[in-house]
């Protein structure tokens, strides 16, 4: 197999956008509690959100020349994520990667290891999730792959499949999925939405969300 495959198949471009508006907690329940990556990966910025079709790294710990030949491949809306052994005491990516992320039109970076220079990361507003900061230097020897299948918080990743996150964290949406997903994203707002309404309207949590017969059911008891 080759190191680097260019020729993928994303998500539709009008599914991700159906996407980009919702959080990542939010795909993460509409589709069945799945997805979810790890908590350790969150944004250098809370502000920070990211929606596009995966554009996938396999890495060695303490190596980015795979990533600097991603960003040199990846298309613009994609999210570079690499896997690079989870491996925080590293600094892969940082200003100057960054820099020629946006002028690529990149949508954002998603890394198990560490990044830094992340004042001028968060300046320039490329969205960065990270395991850790760190400002350790990488080497560039170990040739991985680009395109292939990834697995990086515990969730395998395929290239095109749809990446979301923002301060909660990161959320992976099938491709052939992300239409289905969306709907069901709109939904569940809608659903929350009129849970608010009703709480604001006076009503309880026990009314709103019928929990009477399932504390019944387990036997609580009150010493109203």
């Amino acid at each position: 197999m080759p190191h680097i495959i260019t020729k993928i198949e994303r998500a539709a471009a009008a599914d991700v956008a159906a996407l980009a508006p919702f959080g990542s907690a939010t795909i993460h329940e509409a589709q069945g509690r799945l997805g979810a990556l790890s908590s350790d990966l969150k944004p250098i910025h809370r502000d920070m959100r990211l929606c596009g079709p995966a554009f996938t790294v396999a890495s060695a710990p303490r190596d980015n020349i795979m990533l600097q030949l991603a960003i040199h491949y990846a298309q613009p809306g994609d999210v570079i994520i690499m896997s690079a052994g989870a491996y925080s005491e590293a600094g892969c990516f940082g200003d100057v990667l960054g820099n020629a992320c946006l002028a690529k039109g990149i949508a954002g970076v998603v890394t198990d290891t560490g990044v830094r220079d992340t004042q001028e990361l968060i300046r320039l507003g490329l969205p960065v999730f990270s395991m850790s900061v760190c400002i350790k230097g990488t080497v560039k020897e170990t040739l991985g792959q680009i395109n292939g299948d990834i697995v990086i918080g515990g969730q395998v990743v395929r290239p095109g499949d749809v990446i979301n996150g923002d301060a909660d964290g990161l959320v992976v949406v099938k491709r052939e999925d992300a239409a289905e997903v969306a709907r069901l994203s709109a939904e569940r707002e809608e659903a929350e939405a009129g849970f608010i309404e009703a709480y604001k309207s006076g009503r309880t949590i026990i009314d709103v969300c019928n929990l009477e017969a399932v504390l019944t059911h387990k036997g609580l008891t009150t010493d109203l």
